[in-house]
């Protein structure tokens, strides 16, 4: 059982799901807690009564197998722990926070505390980068020096200590407040992630095929916010 607390906390966090869409529901989360010098860690399997498709098993490696008689989200510690820490003096740190608190919406908690997206706020930061993805981001930056252990990707608890060694790199570029501002701030992106124009600049793609962004701003509805803003700057 956690109780409320007063001193600031942190809160690296990353989750595992059935897949990308509305409805897909958790079925791992990885917790680091940080107050202090303290820190506390979670690790958990959930089952919310939806069924793993292989597709997204082959991504995390967990299986329907591997949840069979696990609890859902709501009574599983790491709901209990956020719930304690639900308020302004935590920040919830994670590395796309929009899919992560809609998740954890979509399971019954709605966060109320400072927020941190190490997604946006590397766009901000460090916009020589050529991709944001945290796999990423884990070589380009050379964060994998902190690694105790060798740390599997897609593995939530691994995932969670790769975006605190990546908050950890951040902070010598900005304050923890001007992080929480950045992960407000839309980013004016140089060059598209993907596509068949993957790698080339925004703006020399709207000067000589504009009907493809103009495509991708019509059909792709999961498009990045930062991207569709791009985009929609460029053109």
């Amino acid at each position: 059982m956690y109780t409320r607390k007063d001193k600031t906390m942190l809160i690296f966090l990353d989750l595992e799901t059935t897949g990308l869409e509305e409805n897909d529901t958790i079925v791992s989360i990885g917790i680091i807690g940080v107050e202090d010098t303290k820190e506390e860690f979670l690790y958990e399997l959930l089952n919310a009564g939806k069924k793993i498709p292989p597709k997204a098993s082959s991504i995390h490696h967990i299986t329907n197998e591997m949840i069979k008689g696990r609890g859902d989200f709501k009574s599983s510690q790491a709901y209990a722990f956020l719930d304690a820490h639900n308020d302004t003096n935590a920040t919830f740190i994670a590395h796309n926070v929009k899919f992560n608190l809609q998740k954890l919406l979509f399971a019954g908690l709605e966060w109320q505390g400072k927020i941190i997206d190490t997604l946006r706020v590397t766009k901000h930061l460090i916009p020589e980068c050529e991709f944001f993805s945290l796999q990423i981001l884990r070589y380009e930056l050379k964060l994998y020096q902190h690694e105790r252990e060798t740390i599997i990707a897609h593995n939530a608890f691994a995932d969670a200590k790769v975006v605190k060694f990546l908050y950890e790199y951040l902070l010598d570029l900005a304050s923890h407040e001007r992080m929480c501002e950045l992960s407000f701030k839309k980013v004016i992106l140089e060059k598209l992630e993907f596509g068949k124009y993957a790698g080339r600049y925004i703006e020399e793609v709207a000067m000589f095929d504009r009907a493809y962004l103009e495509w991708m701003l019509a059909n792709i509805t999961d498009l990045d916010d930062d991207l569709r803003y791009s985009i929609m700057s460029h053109l």
